[in-house]
């Protein structure tokens, strides 16, 4: 099993990034425990999802974009790979602020020089792949416990209550109901499965040595299934976590409009009267978006090779993607300041929702087809659903794209 850990939490990240902590704050303050369901909800179908893209990597040893190169015409696989890289961009989008936040929130540097320094983590990706692939895992593994102890202080400073949070776990029909609610749940659940992460996992679990036979490979994908299951389950805790402190420290004072998170960390302290609330906060955003960065590298490596067969340096990739990323960030910053920043990693989760499906829906009927996968295609109740988290996902993704610019155009 330990041999077989590692992948699993490198794509974890991406579903605690700071584009995720937007909408579990303002869920949290707007609305107390309620939305934890559906957290509960979107991380099992990120499970489900990440098993399948294991499945895939492992049974063809082929990784999702290669499989999409393979399987579709010239310029269908170049049309994927533009909103592949489409998609990574928005992320990395994402990340730049919220890193740029955290160095803001921790030093007070303008966001405009956080956004820029931000560039320098090319340098730490550069270094970590000269080490070996176990070093970004190890790296990545401790900033996701930096988190996780973060918030689990966080948690013992606001007290939350725990029928309460317990009760938040079964969804209610309010959430339905309640338009307000609604647009959040839709926020949460369709904005959480990164696209980029499908292609990432698919290929990152073939580093591991199996036998290349059915035994072998029948083990590795229960291994890796178990591997990324575990990971993703301390990423929906992370997330229910920040959306407990968020309920626990704000709803329950009355304080229903912490929507940003500047907000949050200029309460936090405040609020609990404890101190280091706001600097565990802050750090906490830092690794998250460090965290995210070195797995969107390595994603948008995978992505590249995969769809075209090119290879570019490692540094150059990142650099590429980082510049797409900082040119907004920076003109936005430099613009509208934090409000306009806020504005910008909403649309990030709203340019990635719009990009999933076309991930999603071949990676389904990749490992639904028994001429590709052989005897570790899907069995009838996986592809039963994979199917139904597909047409979930695509609907819930419509609908928010749609409520985004109905919100923009009043």
């Amino acid at each position: 099993m330990l041999a077989f850990s590692g992948p699993g939490y490198l794509v974890a990240v991406g579903y605690m990034d700071p584009g995720n902590w937007a909408t579990d704050l303002a869920g949290g303050s707007a609305f107390g425990y309620t939305l934890l369901s559906v957290i509960l909800l979107s991380s099992l179908m990120a499970i489900l999802l990440q098993a399948l893209s294991a499945r895939l990597g492992i049974a063809t040893g082929r990784d999702l974009a290669q499989a999409c190169r393979d399987h579709y015409s010239r310029p269908a696989s170049v049309s994927l790979w533009v909103l592949a890289e489409v998609g990574i961009c928005a992320c990395d989008l994402a990340e730049v602020i919220g890193s740029a936040i955290a160095l803001n929130l921790l030093f007070r540097l303008p966001l405009v020089v956080g956004v820029c320094l931000t560039a320098l983590d090319v340098l730490a990706v550069m270094f970590l792949q000269k080490k070996g692939f176990r070093y970004i895992e190890a790296l990545v593994i401790g900033l996701i416990a930096l988190i996780g102890g973060g918030f689990l202080l966080e948690i013992i400073f606001s007290r939350p209550d725990l029928i309460g949070v317990l009760g938040g776990f079964v969804p209610r029909p309010e959430i339905i109901h309640n338009p307000e609610m609604l647009y959040l749940a839709i926020g949460i659940l369709g904005a959480t499965v990164m696209p980029h992460n499908l292609y990432l996992h698919s290929s990152i679990v073939q580093t591991r040595k199996y036998e290349q036979n059915a035994e072998g490979k029948g083990e590795a994908i229960r291994f890796a299934t178990l591997d990324s299951t575990v990971a993703l389950t301390i990423a929906l805790l992370i997330n229910a976590a920040i959306l407990v402190v968020s309920a626990a420290t704000f709803y329950t004072r009355g304080q229903h409009e912490v929507a940003e998170i500047q907000d949050a960390y200029r309460l936090l302290s405040p609020t609990l009267g404890v101190s280091v609330a706001s600097g565990l906060f802050a750090l906490a955003l830092l690794a998250s978006g460090q965290n995210s960065t070195l797995t969107g590298t390595l994603a948008g490596q995978i992505v590249m090779e995969g769809f075209l067969n090119l290879r570019l340096r490692p540094w150059l990739r990142r650099l590429i993607t980082r510049l797409i990323a900082i040119v907004p960030a920076v003109i936005v910053t430099a613009l509208y300041g934090a409000t306009g920043t806020a504005r910008l990693i909403i649309l990030s989760q709203v340019i990635l929702s719009v990009q999933l499906s076309f991930a999603v829906v071949p990676l389904v009927i990749f490992t639904s087809d028994r001429r590709k996968m052989g005897e570790f295609a899907s069995p009838p109740w996986l592809k039963i659903l994979a199917w139904l988290t597909t047409v979930l996902i695509a609907v819930l993704n419509a609908v928010l794209l749609y409520d985004t610019f109905q919100n923009w155009t009043k």
